[in-house]
């Protein structure tokens, strides 16, 4: 999830566990700790695209991370903080580390919760950005630090605000289960055979929901709102996995299809090869369209290693698709 949600959802946990010995600094600590898993965004500036891809969410995203870390932070803050119970501030430290990853385990990217076992926990019933689940929770956050250390209403607002948020990713499970049958039912009506089928929400919401259905030689990518009164339509993008020829078995090409749980196609322009990783859709709801959120330029160099350039995107891009996604999300 985002930087704030982190921050809240930390922030909410450490007053859970200390707020009502140490007040308002048990909400700063345990923000903090909030953020700090996410840390390993910097692996960015000290590697290479695919290094760093397989890096983030993956130790400082674990139970070992929070085990192993939690007594040292809760050490370092008890030996300089009036309130001096190591286990208590450990124990802060570890709920609102372990927090962080079982929540960013409800998203597309998923987490290696269980690092380090190769397995990334990814439900994708939620996406990285959802005001829905960060507001309220900010606003009975931002309640319950304006009340005494010792006020039942601090507690109260706190309570709220953990009991809505957890609520609302709970109802996630549902709305992703309704919109994967309509999905199903779908495929079978236009007696569509395929392999595989992800779905997962769209931007900023879970009204509009995204699948992309494995068939023999394609992709299918199709949409549906909860508010639609047609019929769901796909749209088919060629696998051309065959376009890498010997690069399918370059050790960081291998790699790269693990990150993308093989849900992957690649394009050919002007004897350029690109990478679309196809878990986080298109950057635009235009028929056929090949501008994906996560396109990488397929660099091979003269001595024979592959490096994966991410494409950028504009601000034009972002602001096209929340137009879409807002005309989309209101039915078809």
């Amino acid at each position: 999830m985002d930087s704030l949600t982190q921050i809240v959802l930390g922030a909410a946990v450490g007053e859970a566990v200390l707020g009502n010995k140490v007040g308002n600094k048990a909400i700063l600590y345990g923000a903090i700790a909030g953020t700090i898993p996410d840390l390993d965004i910097f692996a960015s500036h000290f590697t290479d695209t695919v290094s760093a891809l397989a890096i983030h969410r993956g130790f400082t995203h674990s139970i070992v991370f929070s085990v192993l870390f939690a007594p040292i932070f809760g050490w370092l803050v008890s030996r300089y903080e009036k309130y001096k119970d190591f286990k208590a501030w450990s124990w802060l430290f570890f709920w609102a580390l372990i927090t962080h990853p079982i929540l960013d385990a409800h998203t597309t990217w998923g987490t290696q919760l269980f690092w380090p076992l190769d397995i990334r926990l990814a439900f994708k019933t939620i996406f990285v950005i959802d005001p829905l689940y960060t507001l309220p929770f900010l606003v009975f956050l931002i309640l319950t630090m304006f009340q005494k250390r010792t006020s039942k209403k601090r507690k109260l607002y706190n309570g709220i605000g953990l009991t809505i948020s957890t609520a609302y990713l709970a109802l996630t499970f549902v709305l992703k289960d309704a919109a994967l049958n309509h999905f199903e039912s779908a495929l079978q009506t236009q007696d569509i055979n395929y392999q595989e089928i992800d779905i997962r929400p769209s931007p900023l919401n879970t009204i509009l929901w995204n699948a992309n259905v494995e068939t023999k030689e394609a992709y299918l990518l199709g949409d549906y709102s909860f508010f639609d009164t047609k019929g769901i339509t796909f749209e088919s993008y060629p696998k051309n996995h065959e376009l890498l020829g010997k690069l399918i078995e370059n050790e960081k090409v291998k790699r790269m299809i693990a990150i993308s749980e093989g849900w992957y196609t690649i394009n050919k322009i002007d004897d350029k090869l690109y990478y679309n990783d196809l878990r986080f859709g298109l950057l635009n709801m235009e028929s056929q369209s090949q501008n994906f959120v996560f396109k990488y330029f397929i660099d091979v160099d003269a001595s024979g290693n592959v490096n994966f350039i991410e494409q950028e995107k504009t601000q034009r891009d972002g602001k096209k698709l929340m137009q879409d996604l807002w005309e989309r999300i209101k039915g078809n």
